[in-house]
């Protein structure tokens, strides 16, 4: 009797898992995770672990410290000195003093923006530009303020510019000759308006002492001799110039008067000295003890 062997086939398809898998793989998203997802995935993982050793952590700092380092002071990147154009020798020196550094310096460690600041924040410095020139040279260019003015007050001299800035102080009115005298409250806020005075004034010369501001709204005009010329609140040019017309006409200026006040621009009235006014009274008991 013949044995009959039962054959066992095999399955050709994938087990069901392996075809899900498959699957997946046939996916670009899932097989760009898998290709590239995973192997960043687990080193950064790795990275992470060993940034948060503490000593790996230090051990970077000095490197990258040490290579700054050895950038930032190479020969081509120092600083060996500075050089200040356009300011005289005193402002220099203040402007030594008020941005004291000690070169030589890496370009790295100078904050330009920060030193301009500074020098502008100097009453004698109108405007400053700050760079580093080829050479390893610190370049300072200033545009110093002109003084246009000496300001009187009870504590001294100051130096005022066309905007009314003080700029610095003055032992002696002998020492600035060139320039005009304000005072009183306010004056160098309206020091545009006390020079256009000053240039109507040049008619009456070496006579001009200065100007005075009262209250914080007119001028005086002080003279030699005493005299005054008392300005209203508005026009005080024009009625500046009204006076020295008459003065050409009349010399009223060059009699013995004491002030002359253009206060109320419709009625202006003089007054006359003391010596004047008694010679005056004299005059005139003799006049009325004749007839």
């Amino acid at each position: 009797m013949s044995t009959i062997k039962r054959v066992t086939r095999v399955d050709p398809a994938p087990s069901r898992w392996s075809w899900r898998m498959q699957r997946l793989m046939l996916t670009p998203v899932f097989r760009l995770g898998v290709r590239v997802g995973l192997p960043f995935a687990v080193a950064f993982g790795g990275l992470t672990w060993w940034l948060s050793v503490p000593g790996n952590q230090t051990m970077i700092t000095d490197k990258v410290a040490e290579i700054r380092s050895s950038i930032e002071e190479r020969p081509e990147f120092m600083v060996n000195l500075m050089a200040i154009d356009g300011a005289e020798a005193e402002l220099a020196t203040a402007i030594r003093e008020a941005v004291p550094l000690d070169f030589p310096l890496s370009s790295f460690d100078l904050e330009l923006e920060t030193i301009r600041a500074r020098l502008l924040e100097m009453p004698p410095v109108q405007e400053a530009s700050v760079r580093i020139r080829p050479g390893g040279v610190l370049q300072l260019n200033i545009t110093p303020r002109t003084p246009a003015a000496i300001w009187r007050t009870p504590e001294g001299l100051w130096l005022v510019d066309g905007e009314g800035v003080q700029i610095a102080t003055v032992q002696k009115r002998v020492a600035r000759p060139d320039l005009p005298v304000i005072a009183g409250e306010g004056a160098p806020k309206h020091v545009q308006e006390a020079l256009a005075l000053i240039d109507a004034a040049k008619p009456l010369g070496d006579r001009l002492r200065g100007l005075v501001r009262l209250g914080d709204r007119r001028w005086d005009v002080v003279l030699d001799r005493s005299q005054r010329i008392l300005l209203p609140v508005e026009l005080p040019v024009q009625a500046l110039e009204r006076v020295i017309a008459l003065e050409g006409a009349q010399e009223v200026l060059t009699r013995d008067i004491s002030r002359i006040d253009l206060r109320l621009p419709g009625r202006p009235t003089v007054r006359m000295t003391d010596n004047a006014t008694t010679e005056w009274w004299r005059i005139r008991a003799l006049n009325l003890g004749n007839q």
